[in-house]
């Protein structure tokens, strides 16, 4: 057997990957194509345009609340010492673990009209009805906005932190000398060098905004999330609603453009020196203090408040929460995560090592259209699933017809489509941990495995895999607890007989009963402390 032979075993198995996980996003595009639809011309004409509207306020709200959140924590954790700092740059990043419609109900319970907040006030100061006081709604546009900026704010906050503790303190230091305060200098200095990251993470807070429909959903917003979902169950036009994708994923090309446009002619080469980030700026007195306030203040709103809130239903309706139904959803949403995390991972190693092996030209196409799942929100990957599908369904039930077969609905009406539209979605997480990983590996290793006559397949087996396996199981949680949180393609996909702990809380949470699923929820939140910590750990062996 050949060594060009075995390349093209590779090459093939590669490119099917690419071409199949591509394939609902040019079926997608295919379809929002074609002729008019009468649904979505009326949508057109009335209220479309309020939902493209509120769609990039939406973004770009969270994307400055982000920047606003952030980056001062970035630069505190990555270039001052100040008390708690250690604990700091862990504990930011759990609010990642918090889904967004759970922190939106709970400031719903604490900060309505009856709630325990809006209660107090009316105590202390006397008022009697809400004619005699002021109080922000928080179930509107603006609210939204908070709510998902404290959840997505640790994208850019580790992004950023990791930028600046790449660049030369050489650079900071020489500001120094200048006389430029440490603000000039963040201005001036470590945000320009660190400009092309903080853009490539709200790229993706704002892919993930996009995403999000929980949290519009109970909000009552209207954007496009929430049109995909209600044109589809409203009024029954799948077309209408591949049209409606198709405006969102221009969108999301628009801003992925920008974001590449912003750093083409960007470029550092300097890379960190062997100087102590804490020897930067050491922090005395009140303004050390600060910083520790203004660290607590967000941990406490974007985390402890709502974890304690959770924490408390969880013990007063323990009797309700604690039943047969959280064991029976626990255990379908681990099933899929863990069946979905082991397929990504092997798609995953295989294409990557093609990447590895290839001497053709553009090894890296296959990986890249395998990846582009990740781009399309849970709503519109749901019907970007579904097109294919129903053809593949129809095609194979026309083909038995003659021999009176029919394989009816396995293919959409079961729990194989929301397996695949996780596969789609999540394998990006997966080829990007595992690519990563592949790179830190010596190519001189390859060279002396083949030296020894060894096949590729035997050097994937005996030399590359024991030394993916941290990278590995970072890749396999992340997908794992994606696939646990995911909430949009569950809700459209879902057959009858299936339900997960995401779709159980937001059912809950949709009708004003958090507190019956806190136990689900709580358990959602404590499995995505799990990734959070090995990340952390892996950083830390780094650094």
């Amino acid at each position: 057997m050949t060594n060009k032979f075995k390349l093209s075993k590779w090459q093939l198995f590669a490119w099917s990957t690419g071409l199949i996980l591509s394939a609902p996003l040019f079926f997608l595009l295919f379809e929002s194509l074609q002729g008019s639809s009468e649904v979505f011309s009326h949508l057109w004409d009335t209220v479309l345009w309020d939902y493209i509207t509120n769609t990039v306020l939406l973004v770009l709200g969270v994307c400055v609340l982000s920047c606003a959140i952030a980056l001062p924590l970035g630069w505190l954790t990555a270039y001052c010492s100040f008390p708690g700092k250690k604990q700091f740059e862990w504990a930011l990043m759990l609010p990642l673990a918090m889904p967004t419609y759970i922190i939106a109900y709970v400031y719903t319970d604490l900060l309505d009209y009856a709630g325990p907040v809006q209660i107090a006030l009316r105590e202390w100061f006397g008022w009697q009805s809400p004619n005699d006081y002021w109080f922000f709604d928080i179930r509107t546009l603006p609210g939204a906005i908070v709510m998902i900026a404290l959840v997505l704010y640790p994208y850019l906050f580790l992004i950023f932190k990791t930028a600046l503790r790449e660049q030369s303190f050489k650079l900071v230091q020489a500001s120094q000398l200048m006389g430029l305060s440490p603000w000039q200098s963040f201005f001036k200095v470590s945000l320009v060098l660190s400009r092309g990251a903080v853009v490539a993470a709200l790229a993706l807070i704002s892919m993930e905004t996009m995403a999000d429909f929980a949290t519009v959903s109970y909000f009552a917003v209207s954007t496009l999330t929430t049109a995909v979902y209600d044109t589809w169950f409203g009024y029954y036009s799948l077309t209408a609603a591949a049209k409606i994708s198709g405006v969102m994923l221009l969108l999301l090309f628009l801003a992925l453009m920008a974001e590449r446009f912003s750093r083409r002619n960007q470029a550092v080469f300097e890379r960190q020196s062997s100087v102590n980030s804490e020897s930067l700026y050491v922090l005395k007195g009140k303004s050390a203090w600060l910083a520790t306030a203004f660290c607590s203040f967000i941990l406490l709103i974007a985390f402890v408040i709502p974890i304690a809130v959770l924490i408390n239903y969880a013990i007063t309706y323990f009797d309700k929460a604690w039943n047969v139904e959280f064991f029976s959803y626990a255990w379908q949403s681990l099933k899929v995560a863990g069946v979905v995390s082991l397929i990504t991972i092997t798609l995953s190693i295989f294409v990557v090592f093609y990447q590895r092996v290839a001497k053709q030209t553009y090894p890296l196409i296959p990986g890249r259209l395998a990846s582009t799942g990740y781009a399309l929100p849970g709503t519109v990957l749901a019907i970007a699933v579904l097109l294919p599908l129903t053809l593949l369904e129809n095609t194979i039930n026309t083909a038995l017809e003659p021999y009176n077969l029919d394989i009816g609905l396995l293919l959409t009406g079961s729990i194989l489509t929301i397996i695949i539209a996780y596969i789609v979605r999540f394998y990006a997480i997966a080829h990007g941990a595992i690519e990563s990983s592949f790179l830190r590996i010596s190519p001189s290793l390859d060279m002396a495995s083949q030296s020894m006559g060894k096949s590729q397949g035997q050097t994937l087996r005996l030399v590359h895999l024991p030394l993916l396996r941290r990278g590995l199981l970072t890749a396999a949680l992340l997908v794992f607890i994606e696939c646990m949180k995911e909430l949009p393609a569950a809700l459209l996909l879902r057959p009858f007989n299936f339900e997960s702990l995401a779709t159980h809380v937001f059912q809950y949470v949709s009708d004003e009963q958090l507190e019956l699923a806190s136990i689900s929820a709580l358990f959602i939140v404590i499995v995505g402390f799990i990734p959070l910590y090995f990340i952390n750990r892996s950083m830390e062996q780094r650094s």
